[in-house]
């Protein structure tokens, strides 16, 4: 059926008008960002598409321009320009809940904070959030890339970057992009080296998750720290 077809009710902006913006499913909260589809593609098949190709909502949180430019009616600047700004703002709105809370008052956030933005990489990352004494954010920074292990992410490189934001503490966090999140013997020894390296400048291990596109592992919750 085509998008002009569709009853009234069943109409995306109708609907969220109607009914609020909970009622709507992610392909038609995007097509509402989207505003018109391309030749033999009505909005709703271009948002869908969209979601398709990235893995969901978290994945195209992490799309770029580039990305972007693979789907048929996203080469335009203006529409890539515009779903990339809200994306954005998706988390920059996350960063700032962080900010102002203690992180033990949203650990959900927490968990929604690092998929988005290192869930769906195709490649290893491990991340870092540095807090202050009330447990804040102060900045998440990604540290390392590639297969993670012990020789290749560098107590001596979190520490520094620990005492440079002047940290009490931090959560842990990198990606599995085979989509386990099951920590490996390897994760929580390198996640004990860790901890005792910045146990020696009174930096406290919170804990240490792991992601995956749309999924989430604690360490602490799990007993494991």
């Amino acid at each position: 059926m085509a998008f002009k077809d569709l009853p009234a009710h069943a109409r995306p902006r109708e609907k969220l008008i109607a009914r609020g913006a909970a009622a709507l499913a992610d392909a038609e909260l995007l097509a509402l960002l989207l505003r018109t589809g391309v030749a033999g593609k009505n909005v709703l098949q271009l948002a869908q598409e969209l979601l398709d190709h990235f893995g969901g909502l978290s994945g195209l949180l992490q799309a770029g321009a580039e990305d972007l430019k693979v789907i048929k009616g996203m080469g335009g600047d203006a529409k890539r320009a515009e779903l990339i700004a809200v994306l954005e703002l998706a988390r920059r709105a996350m960063a700032e809940r962080l900010k102002e809370r203690t992180v033990f008052d949203s650990p959900g956030t927490v968990k929604q904070y690092l998929q988005l933005h290192i869930g769906s990489r195709p490649y290893e990352v491990f991340a870092v959030l540095f807090l202050d004494a009330q447990h804040r954010l102060i900045v998440l920074e990604e540290l390392f890339r590639g297969t993670l292990t012990q020789t290749s992410v560098y107590p001596r490189e979190v520490v520094t970057r620990a005492l440079h934001h002047q940290a009490a503490a931090v959560v842990l966090s990198h990606n599995h992009p085979s989509g386990s999140i099951e920590p490996s013997r390897a994760d929580e020894s390198l996640t004990q080296t860790l901890r005792a390296a910045l146990s020696l400048i009174d930096v406290r291990v919170l804990d240490h998750v792991i992601v995956s596109a749309g999924q989430s592992y604690s360490m602490a919750e799990k007993g494991l720290l």
